[in-house]
């Protein structure tokens, strides 16, 4: 049994939408040409079934638990059951890869392993992963996304967040995907661009733990949030929301 399926990970207990999968596809593919997509953690599928929605038919999941054709919501034969915390290759590339919040329920010593898979099978990759204090099951490596940034640029990957910021007011789209969401792309430069900053999505409150919350708090008032997020949010309302949700 794989390091994934020995924590009785239930997908279908996540809160994963159809609405937000196929909102948050049409914004990941705006004025790029993709025929062929790999959805790395694809669980039962909600994001490749977004995907083929859109038009594109030649997909792939790979996931650390065991789906059936009576689970899954795309073909069974194109789906792998494999486990993560180990290198796979499935002896192709793929126009875009999607990865998301998947990377924080593998051990750390597993995350090297998982960014360089994705690497192998393409030059695009649509990334998000828990933030330090995001609740949710097997959460045992929740990291900023500079950590995942580095370890990307090891790869030969540039990262930016401009994603983040497009889809950040779309609430189609469910808010950890609107915190986390990063862009890495094969690139000759990787390493040089802007770190990516650390954000806290006024929407994933409910989905922090109470110790975060607070500290969250603080690093708006002290301005530690990137400036797109200021220009994003209304400072006021978020620092009552935050105190609303800690009982200050």
């Amino acid at each position: 049994m794989d390091e994934l399926s020995e924590v009785d990970y239930d997908h279908s207990q996540n809160a994963h939408t159809e609405a937000g999968a196929i909102a948050g596809w049409s914004r990941f593919a705006e004025a790029r040409h993709i025929e062929s997509v790999l959805d790395v953690g694809c669980g039962r599928g909600m994001w490749l079934s977004a995907v083929t929605q859109a038009g594109v038919t030649d997909v792939c999941g790979v996931d650390g638990v065991e789906e059936t054709a009576e689970t899954l919501l795309f073909p069974v034969e194109r789906f792998h059951h494999l486990n993560l915390t180990q290198p796979f290759d499935l002896g192709r590339t793929f126009d875009a890869l999607l990865c998301l919040e998947v990377a924080e329920h593998l051990p750390q010593s597993a995350a090297d392993v998982l960014v360089g898979s994705l690497c192998r099978h393409g030059d695009l990759v649509f990334f998000s992963a828990a933030a330090p204090g995001q609740r949710g099951q097997h959460h045992v490596n929740c990291q900023w996304p500079e950590y995942w940034q580095e370890k990307f640029n090891c790869e030969g990957f540039a990262c930016d967040d401009a994603s983040r910021w497009a889809i950040w007011d779309d609430q189609r789209i469910e808010p950890w995907y609107r915190q986390n969401l990063f862009v890495a792309q094969r690139n000759a430069s990787a390493g040089s661009e802007p770190r990516i900053k650390s954000a806290v999505h006024p929407a994933m409150l409910p989905h922090m733990t109470t110790d975060r919350r607070a500290e969250i708090r603080s690093e708006i008032e002290n301005g530690a949030m990137p400036v797109a997020w200021y220009l994003k949010t209304p400072v006021r309302a978020a620092i009552a929301k935050v105190r609303r949700r800690i009982g200050a």
